[in-house]
Formats: C-alpha cells, structure tokens, sequence
C-alpha cells in the first residue's frame, strides 16, 4: 500500500503499489517514491526526466548566489615608510569596498626580527585607518619571520 499523489491524479489516496503502477503507467508518467519513511510510503506520479532538470536548475540557482570569498594580501615591511604606507593603504581600502577579505603582513628580513614592535604598531595602525571599512578578524600574530593580521569587510547597511 502506498500514498498516491501527483497533479493529475483525481483521487489521490492510498492505493496498492500495483495500482499505483497502472495509474502511472496510464498517464505516460513514472512513479517516484517521495517519502519512504512515512506510513504508508508516498509516491507521486511526475515525468522523471523533468523532475531530474527542475532538480539541476534549482541546483545551479542555488550555486550561483552563493558568494565567493576572495582574500587579498598585502605585505609590509618592519620600517616601511609614510608614502609607501599610504599607497598600500589605499589598496586595502579598495579591496575591502570591494567585498574581499584582507590579509595584511609585516615580513621581517634578517635581523629586522628585532623590530616586531614597529611591525605590531604598523598593523594596528593600518587597522585604524581602516576602521570604516573593516573589521579586524585576526589580531597581528607573529608566525616564523611574519606577523600577520586579517581584516574583514563590514557589511553594508541595507
């Protein structure tokens, strides 16, 4: 005994699973088990193939509003000086208007190592700057010769 539906059935009810064939069979349509853990199980009469497509279409609909995280780097140095400083600036602030994550580090040389306070203060600072556009994901943390911090676009106000 299954549950039988479809948009062209005219009573649709619970019927024997060979008479549910028939009525399929009779409409040019395949019957398609819905629900198998209900009680009875759920069938419904539709054109397979159809229903496989709408399936895709919804599929790819749903993929294509998805968004796509893109993550922009920028790198500095330990003693990077005010015009340098400023033009990267700008490019950051583009790239969080532009809806991308940022990751911005200081890359220490050498012994440059000694100055990761002045790395630190740079990031912060940079930080700072972009208050308005970003929000700070990651404070800056020194891995190996880098100290790295992550900003993320914050979101427009609708």
């Amino acid at each position: 005994m299954v549950r039988l539906v479809g948009d062209n059935i005219e009573n649709p009810g619970i019927v024997p699973l060979k008479e549910a064939l028939k009525v399929a069979d009779s409409l040019d349509l395949d019957l398609v088990e819905i629900s198998p853990k209900a009680d009875p199980p759920v069938c419904k009469a539709i054109d397979y193939q159809k229903f496989l497509y709408q399936q895709k279409k919804k599929q790819k609909e749903m993929k294509a509003k998805t968004t796509k995280i893109v993550v922009k780097e920028i790198r500095f140095g330990p003693n990077t000086d005010e015009h340098d400083y400023n033009f990267k600036l700008k490019h950051a602030q583009k790239f969080l208007e532009d809806g991308a994550k940022l990751k911005a580090f200081v890359f220490f040389k050498g012994r440059s190592i000694l100055y990761k306070e002045k790395g630190e203060i740079l990031l912060l600072r940079l930080a700072q700057d972009l208050e308005e556009v970003g929000k700070v994901e990651q404070l800056p943390k020194l891995e190996g010769k880098r100290m790295t911090m992550f900003l993320a676009p914050k979101q427009k106000k609708k």
